[in-house]
């Protein structure tokens, strides 16, 4: 497994790629208690520059949780390409109604009464450190060299993974 850690550009275009074709994340709170808590979300998107958005009830436990602590942990994957993600951050929760305009999707109507429902608030989440697994050929050839590898008898080398961190930050 090679490693390439990505900055500024390139890594918030790694972090958009990698979270918007997995979509769902495992979303954590309360990351100083064990066992954490997590519950799956659905990522609205991610913008340029970095930050992720979800919808969410003000009332949740989530957004409790995130009122205590904004410390969150995101975890995301796309077993059909064989990408996976990790994001730690801080989230900020926002009722304004611009913001609930601007990241509205007519599928959060399934939890909502619309987005004029006083339940609905918005999350962003700013990474602080993001690291990825990813396939340089995707997941076919990978499994192909698995297959082959098996077949033969010999170790494949692995070569064609890749991972690494992805600094969204400008330092």
């Amino acid at each position: 497994m090679s490693k390439e850690n990505l900055n500024q550009t390139k890594a918030i275009e790694k972090l958009k790629d990698l979270s918007e074709s997995a979509r769902i994340c495992m979303f954590c709170t309360d990351l100083s208690k064990l066992p954490i808590t997590a519950r799956p979300m659905s990522l609205q998107e991610t913008d340029k520059e970095g930050n992720l958005w979800f919808i969410s009830g003000d009332q949740s436990n989530k957004n409790f949780e995130i009122k205590d602590d904004n410390k969150v942990q995101l975890f995301f994957m796309n077993k059909s390409n064989s990408e996976y993600k990790s994001v730690f951050g801080k989230a900020f929760i926002y009722k304004d109604k611009s913001t609930i305009e601007e990241k509205w999707s007519p599928l959060a109507n399934a939890w909502f009464d619309g987005k004029e429902d006083p339940n609905v608030s918005i999350i962003r989440v700013t990474p602080d450190e993001t690291y990825y697994w990813d396939t340089k050929a995707g997941k076919l050839v990978t499994m192909l060299s698995f297959v082959t590898a098996a077949i033969s008898g010999k170790k494949t080398d692995n070569s064609d993974g890749i991972e690494g961190s992805l600094n969204v930050k400008n330092k």
